[in-house]
């Protein structure tokens, strides 16, 4: 994957036809991020005849930083990963990330199946030296700001070895995209103390210990909120419920909320009063302004964006490409990733 020159645009390859909604998001994020950010050129990949037909509805047009890559072929949300791997060579998803593999785009950003993007991320774009599994990697709202936790379901039944990777990697990425030298990372676990857990977070803890990682400790659930760490490390099974778990209660408070707000005039007229409060309050916990989590360990930048994503929440994952080709992740992961397992091999 070819480095970013300061002087040259950034391009970035979007799976155009992924996601719940497809170029009805895909295209006017496209067009919108290209008018903010000069220095991004973009590939929109996809079904030509439909992508045009989009970009036409919207009084836009192809030119020298956004164009269109044709695919024949999508991958429905619903696929299995080994059907779209196999079946669909010529899928947007496919194409995008074959665009990274040749050097035509520095990233992909794709809404489409996670478990499919995975599959063939892996496939296309091989995982870096020293890394046995990729992550997934995203960024959660928190008290003091903002966390980045991995894994968030890449790898159901990870060993200690692998989750020393994901807290290398997470590390790499809070340092490069959070500007912070030196983040703290937590291990997820059912208590803070040294006697809590099963064998696999303890021997994790006990090879996070012997590297140079700024490690403070175990992290219980809450912790994730209300005393973050800069990284949460943990298994792909236990990321993936902890997050669905966060979303519905997310949910289930807003539901509260506005049916609480309704019961009667007098709290309606409260909820015109509190409204500027609200707004501020769920734009803090606005998901959508973390969109675009990141699949860590290959040899190339990918990035997931939500499903669901509308216009501005797949903007976010437009974003976070660029930022990570400008700060050349993949390498950052590589040379650190190199210096931390020697000194595990040392240590032993």
């Amino acid at each position: 994957m070819s480095q970013h020159n300061n002087k040259d645009h950034i391009v970035v390859a979007l799976d155009a036809m992924g996601g719940d909604h497809g170029p009805d998001v895909t295209v006017p994020a496209a067009v919108h991020i290209l008018k903010r950010q000069q220095d991004l050129k973009l590939i929109l990949v996809g079904d030509k005849s439909r992508l045009e037909s989009e970009l036409k509805s919207i009084d836009a047009s192809v030119s020298e930083r956004l164009s269109i890559q044709h695919a024949s072929q999508t991958v429905e949300m619903d696929d299995l990963p080994s059907h779209a791997l196999r079946k669909k060579k010529d899928s947007s998803m496919r194409v995008a990330l074959n665009l990274v593999k040749d050097g035509s785009a520095q990233a992909a950003v794709s809404a489409g199946n996670t478990g499919a993007l995975m599959a063939t991320a892996r496939f296309v774009l091989k995982t870096l030296p020293g890394i046995d599994r990729p992550a997934i990697c995203t960024t959660l709202p928190t008290v003091k700001g903002h966390t980045h936790v991995l894994d968030l379901g890449a790898n159901v039944d990870s060993s200690a070895e692998h989750l020393l990777e994901f807290a290398v990697m997470g590390s790499v990425l809070t340092s490069a995209v959070d500007d912070n030298p030196n983040p703290t990372v937590g291990l997820l676990n059912i208590g803070e103390e040294e006697i809590k857990g099963n064998e696999r977070v303890k021997e994790a803890a006990r090879l996070f210990n012997e590297c140079s990682l700024n490690y403070v400790g175990f992290i219980e659930g809450d912790g994730i909120y209300m005393n973050p760490t800069d990284v949460v490390v943990c298994d792909g099974f236990i990321g993936n419920v902890m997050l669905k778990t966060s979303e519905g209660v997310a949910k289930m408070f807003a539901t509260y909320l506005k049916a609480e707000f309704k019961r009667n005039i007098l709290n309606k007229l409260i909820a015109i009063i509190a409204m500027p409060v609200l707004k501020a309050f769920g734009k803090r916990l606005d998901p959508r302004a973390y969109n675009g989590a990141s699949l860590l360990g290959l040899n190339g930048i990918v990035i997931k964006s939500h499903g669901g994503a509308d216009q501005y929440a797949f903007g976010k994952a437009i974003l976070e490409a660029r930022q990570e080709v400008i700060k050349d992740v993949p390498n950052m992961i590589r040379k650190e990733l190199e210096g931390q397992l020697d000194q595990v091999k040392e240590e032993s």
